[in-house]
């Protein structure tokens, strides 16, 4: 239900991409408009990194759930290995009781046997004496030399008699042994055999669990793969966010440095400027045209500011060259951004011929002429935006570029 639910809101999100990016920027955007729809965009990326962050929450615990199903597989498989073990050594044990079995039943045969053939002897000496009479045993007492003749061979004839007890009561107990000792193996191979087929059962069992993990893994880790693919087009969605989100910036930045620009150029061209740390009066009494005045009194706006090496801002800082690139900048005019290429901008005049806006050159180093022997330029990261003389180094050039 969850991956449906996000499919459905993935498939949207690209929907409104696609239309979207057909007909982005067909207009001119205002700033508000562009900051509006970033700010959509912005709450859309937003949406699908929690999206992503949910799927890989849920993704990380499949791994887990994936982790654990191995785990206890290679637990089950090690149970069903020690089980076939068990079952190998259960039936080479009944073997063995088979055949100590078949052993007994052969003792017990020969027992009964010798049994048998002893009491078929005692039978045909019982009979002998029964059809003689005895006289065999009374002719061989009467035959006897004297009394102690005589004893002694009724000891004799009383020894077979005993014997014979004797030796039916031996083969007797004999075979009840026998007989125990099969009964109590076929009892034993019973158990076994019970043993055999209880650890079977528990085979089978773990066979069944196994192939329902088998099962479940399988899910897992498609499901896993799903979410591969899920997060995947989330993360491209995201960056497609994240790439409209940066266009935009693009254009508001774009667009608020034109708005910027346009607010300085329409100042510039006021000509109602606020100096206060250089007498104007230079300026204003200086031979040039209105434009070149306003230039210089534009620029004299900024004394006090600092230098940075590389910057264009008037405020914030600016280098030599940036100083005069951005004032000429927000007139309307676009000069070349090194110093270098500034001495072939405009037209060149003689030092003595220059007049208040005109672009003063030096070895690696540009001003703003304002009048009087004065210019105001970027100095240095120590004393920044200031006023100097004019002839405080060595002029290479004068570029006049209003007239």
């Amino acid at each position: 239900m969850i991956l449906k639910k996000i499919r459905r809101l993935l498939a949207a999100s690209l929907l409104i991409t696609m239309v979207g990016s057909s007909v982005f920027y067909a207009k001119a955007d205002t700033i508000s408009e562009l900051k509006q729809k970033q700010k959509e965009d912005e709450a859309k990326l937003n949406e699908v990194t929690e999206q992503i962050d949910s799927m890989q929450d849920q993704q990380d615990l499949l791994e887990e759930e994936i982790a654990d199903l191995d785990a206890e597989l290679i637990n089950m498989m090690t149970s069903i290995d020690v089980l076939e073990s068990q079952i190998e050594e259960s039936k080479a044990n009944i073997t063995v009781k088979q055949g100590e079995i078949k052993e007994a039943e052969g003792e017990y045969e020969e027992a009964l046997r010798i049994e048998k053939e002893q009491y078929e002897a005692m039978k045909e000496r019982i009979r002998f004496m029964y059809e003689t009479g005895d006289s065999t045993y009374v002719d061989l007492l009467l035959a006897s030399k004297d009394i102690s003749d005589m004893l002694n061979k009724a000891d004799y004839i009383e020894d077979i008699y005993e014997y014979d007890r004797q030796q039916l009561e031996a083969f007797r107990q004999q075979k009840e042994l026998i007989a125990q000792l099969k009964a109590n193996l076929e009892t034993e191979e019973a158990e076994l055999q019970e043993q055999e087929a209880q650890l079977e059962q528990e085979m089978a069992d773990l066979e069944a669990q196994k192939g329902q993990l088998d099962i479940l893994l399988a899910d897992k880790k498609a499901r896993s793969s799903n979410f591969d693919v899920e997060i995947a087009q989330a993360k491209q969605q995201a960056a497609a966010y994240s790439a409209r989100i940066k266009e935009e910036a693009a254009k508001i930045k774009k667009l608020e440095a034109e708005a910027e620009a346009a607010k300085k150029r329409q100042q510039a061209a006021s000509g109602n400027y606020t100096v206060t740390a250089f007498d104007t009066s230079v300026i204003n009494n200086a031979n040039g045209s209105e434009l070149g005045k306003k230039i210089a009194l534009y620029g004299c706006q900024y004394i006090g500011n600092p230098y940075v090496l590389g910057g264009t801002s008037l405020t914030n800082g600016a280098d030599c060259s940036g100083f005069i690139y951005r004032i000429y900048s927000d007139f309307g005019y676009s000069l070349p951004r090194t110093s270098y290429q500034m001495r072939t901008a405009g037209t060149g005049v003689d030092y003595a011929s220059a007049q208040p806006g005109d672009i003063i050159c030096y070895e690696g180093h540009v001003a703003l002429y304002l009048g009087g022997g004065y210019i105001v330029h970027a100095s240095s990261v120590k004393t920044g935006i200031k006023i100097s003389k004019a002839t405080y180094r060595s002029i290479l050039t004068v570029r006049r570029i209003v007239n």
